[in-house]
């Protein structure tokens, strides 16, 4: 580990004008460091973006093609174009897309443009996990044993395995956040899933390089923060640990980590993991801002292995600023970022580094947990994330009223940060602000994030990488009620929600509410129950996912029961006639055309008012399908792009044979066959797909009506 000079000669002065090649929540926040530091901010966006917070955040804006990420945001040629057209003289590519492409760095290199990111060199070791892993291994730093050779076939990878011994992990060489990785537990699974690894790296990082490795046991992942300039500094912010993973993915992540802080010999082991960071990086004369990943067992937490080295900003990377203190100063990761591609030297030492506190972060993805965390899509009807002003909370977000969410790119749409004195206090602070953290439009993981952060191992720091997964099954999310439906009633019969006023902790109203009162001309003409004598109850019907229900309401006027809540009666929910106090207080509201928005505490849902016609088309479908048989249409779960068709038409499939698959916002999900018989596919690999659209259907097999007469007659 090497420090910085106490004497410098005069630093370079930064760019006048720096190119964000990304977009989200991360290009909104380098966009506001570079502001603040004078820079002139260029962004880039697809044709689907055009009205991105992004896009209005930045100084310059600049579209550079269509949806198609391989079209717009990875296109660069487009990207180096969009820096000659705004004459910026840097990139900085934030995370994902280019952040980490070595051919990016070496075209804007050839353009005579600076990439903000580290060298060529770390770009082409680090870039590839095998190369990275026997690199690192020979400047001495530990690494998971297992085989990562170029090259391998699935044959070999199948006879080293036998070495190895099980369980293993397959991973592919290139990429990186977990996609493509596999844990295999016994020899019969591995010619599959390696088939399946194969795939998903080929199509995610055009490269299908697998090697194998040895599963640590109750492993956590630890990952070590560091900056080096161009001078040979290299110095590390302490550790994040990101051991709450579902599927590979990073959910919620803390600094410092719980288990190393646990320890008895706990700063011991900070300093020789984040040495061997340090080491990593110095290896292959590393620059700017990166992440070097660690594997560290559970049962073993003094012993860590290599995992990885992330040649970029890390979307975690909030809970290293909110703790890192520099002579007891925080620092902005992106301005050293900008100010080291810029030749400025790092100006302190790793002595002047210190940790105060506790953070902790979760990110918000649009996805439904209770459906399997199918990507959800959406138009963000109302929004608060006010909780961000809050003392210690710190809220990145790429959200704005009127976004629409589409399942073009990734699903994370915002973070939530919190700081405390302690790790309890920083525990306290995240659910609260995520209790009052208000995404209504688009299906949200923020009632799944409350209830992993209230979990006992997780407030205890008893946490593993495979933790979420055990705790799963045992989730229980809240259902959309009797309750819930009332509420919307209310809701859509309120004049007070039109004028935003209604005791809720929020109201907002995207579109004027569709059911006004016609002017009381002619009384047959009226839409609002009025008769002569007392007034008739008013009835309406709502569906939510999955569930419809009828909302009955008695009062004294058409107004009446939104005025001063009753009882009201609600039915069609499967449990006969429920009677419940009606009430909007306590909910986060909010209406857009015939839909309802309902929230409270994390939980959400849209409730669609239908019209008679409507009404009745769902009751007979639900009477049709009540006690049917298991459905022989294959529906896609999600919108998004057909990845891999395993059947052709006329093929004979059994239940559970895979038959094709569909992937959106990074998540790959297979359709199976639901019943026995012949496949009909209507779609092929690389065609656009919508919610709900029919895929591909069975025709069941014939039933056997021969008999066979009993032998002797």
């Amino acid at each position: 580990m090497t420090s910085a000079s106490e004497s410098a000669p005069v630093e370079p002065a930064p760019f006048t004008t720096v190119l964000v090649a990304n977009r989200g929540e991360i290009a909104c926040r380098v966009i506001r460091t570079l502001r603040a530091q004078g820079i002139r901010s260029v962004a880039v966006y697809s044709m689907a973006d055009a009205g991105a917070r992004h896009v209005r955040e930045a100084d310059v804006a600049l579209c550079i093609g269509p949806a198609a990420a391989s079209e717009s945001y990875l296109n660069i040629d487009a990207v180096i174009a969009a820096c000659r057209e705004s004459g910026a003289q840097a990139v900085h590519p934030g995370y994902g897309f280019l952040s980490e492409n070595l051919d990016f760095a070496q075209a804007l290199a050839a353009a005579g443009i600076t990439f903000i990111g580290p060298n060529i060199e770390a770009l082409n070791v680090m870039g590839d996990k095998i190369r990275s892993k026997n690199h690192v291994s020979a400047a001495g730093v530990p690494v998971v044993p297992g085989i990562s050779e170029p090259g391998l076939t699935d044959a070999d990878l199948m006879v080293a395995a036998e070495g190895i011994g099980y369980p293993l992990l397959i991973k592919p060489s290139a990429g990186g956040g977990g996609k493509g990785m596999h844990s295999v537990f016994s020899p019969e699974d591995l010619p599959a899933t390696l088939a399946t690894a194969r795939r998903v790296a080929a199509a995610a990082f055009g490269d299908d390089t697998l090697f194998l490795e040895r599963l640590v046991a109750n492993p956590r992942h630890i990952e070590v923060q560091i900056l080096a300039d161009n001078f040979g500094n290299v110095v590390h912010l302490g550790e994040r640990e990101c051991s709450l993973q579902r599927r590979h993915q990073k959910v919620i992540e803390e600094a410092p980590s719980p288990l190393l802080s646990s320890l008895d010999d706990g700063e011991s082991t900070r300093e020789r993991i984040g040495a061997a960071a340090c080491a990593a990086a110095a290896s292959v004369n590393y620059t700017g801002a990166g992440t070097v990943e660690f594997l560290v067992s559970n049962d073993n937490p003094g012993e860590f292995f290599f995992m990885e080295m992330n040649t970029r900003l890390q979307v975690e990377h909030p809970v290293t600023e909110m703790v890192a203190r520099v002579r007891g100063e925080a620092l902005d990761l992106v301005q050293w970022q900008v100010r080291i591609a810029a030749g400025q030297k790092l100006t302190f030492s790793q002595q002047d580094v210190s940790l105060e506190g506790h953070a902790v972060e979760a990110r918000v993805y649009a996805e439904s947990p209770a459906d399997g965390f199918l990507p959800a899509t959406g138009t963000v009807a109302v929004l608060d994330e006010s909780v961000g002003l809050g003392p210690g909370v710190r809220v990145d977000s790429s959200l704005m009223r009127g976004l629409e969410i589409s399942a073009n790119y990734d699903p994370m749409l915002s973070k939530v940060i919190a700081w405390g004195h302690d790790r309890q206090e920083a525990l306290d602070r995240l659910d609260a602000a995520l209790c009052d953290y208000v995404v209504l439009g688009v299906p949200t993981n923020v009632e799944y994030l409350r209830l992993l952060l209230g979990d006992p191992d997780v407030q205890a720091g008893n946490l593993d990488t495979n933790l979420i997964e055990r705790k799963l099954p045992d989730m229980t999310f809240r259902a959309t009620g009797a309750a819930e439906y009332a509420a919307a009633a209310l809701v859509a019969r309120s004049p007070l929600v039109e004028l935003g006023v209604t005791g809720a902790p929020l109201v907002e109203l995207v579109e004027t509410v569709a059911y006004p009162d016609p002017p009381p001309l002619r009384p047959w003409q009226r839409t609002d129950n009025w008769r002569i004598g007392d007034p008739a109850p008013w009835r309406m019907t709502f569906a939510a996912p999955g569930r419809t229900g009828v909302v009955t309401v008695s009062g004294t006027g058409a107004n009446s029961a939104a005025e001063s809540p009753d009882v009201v009666s609600v039915s069609g929910l499967g449990a006969g006639n429920q009677d419940v106090h009606a009430s909007m207080d306590g909910y986060n509201v909010g209406m857009a055309g015939d839909t309802v928005f309902l929230g409270s505490g994390g939980f959400s849902v849209a409730l669609q008012r239908l019209d008679r016609d409507e009404a009745i088309a769902r009751m007979l479908a639900g009477l049709e399908r009540k006690d049917a048989a298991a459905d022989p249409q294959l529906r896609s779960p999600m919108p998004g792009t057909v990845t891999m068709v395993s059947a052709a038409t006329g093929d004979r499939v059994e239940v559970g044979a895979v038959i094709l698959a569909v992937e959106a916002m990074k998540m790959e999900h297979q359709l199976v066959a639901t019943i026995a018989g012949t496949v009909h596919v209507h779609v092929a690999v690389g065609a656009l797909v919508k919610a709900d659209q029919v895929v591909a259907h069975v025709v069941p097999d014939e039933p056997n009506n021969s008999t066979t007469s009993p032998e002797g007659e």
